[in-house]
């Protein structure tokens, strides 16, 4: 006789709810939620083989070291992102020159040089570093020229 005892199946309850994921990529959660519904809704008579099973887990733990990479990434990015304004802070009180573009002439832009002193450092809302300068206008960080070295040392060479 072929028959299994029902108290030794599983429950048929267990359903398994896949939440839309950001771009359609399934996340290591609903990955393993799969997984586990898998193995408790098999075939007792035919369970998955050894080969199909270890290469769900080989493809579980390699989604899983993705995650952890991808959120070092991300922390690595705030961190540098943070530091650039640090960096940028260190233009404060410093003399500046930067160039401001004038009236397109045969479809080249004029640019004209200014030097202000930088007097605070932002980040705007796009990420990007601004500067407060003497004479109380902002410039972006792109428009930055040269930097001048402190009062008493040696002024670096023109080129």
């Amino acid at each position: 006789m072929n028959s299994v005892d029902m108290n030794y199946l599983l429950p048929q309850d267990n359903k398994v709810a896949v939440k839309d994921a950001k771009d359609g990529a399934l996340g290591k959660d609903e990955f393993l939620k799969i997984l586990i519904a898998q193995l408790q809704n098999q075939d007792p008579m035919n369970p998955m083989e050894d080969k199909e099973f270890i290469a769900q887990m080989a493809s579980f733990s390699s989604l899983e070291q993705m995650t952890n990479m991808n959120q070092s990434l991300q922390k690595f990015t705030e961190a540098q992102e943070s530091g650039s304004l640090v960096q940028h802070s260190q233009l404060i009180n410093k003399e500046i020159t930067w160039q401001s573009k004038e009236d397109e002439v045969n479809g080249l832009a004029k640019t004209k040089d200014h030097q202000n002193t930088v007097t605070s450092v932002q980040k705007d809302s796009k990420g990007a570093i601004r500067y407060l300068l003497d004479n109380n206008s902002w410039i972006d960080s792109t428009q930055l020229v040269q930097v001048r070295a402190d009062k008493g040392t040696a002024e670096p060479p023109t080129l």
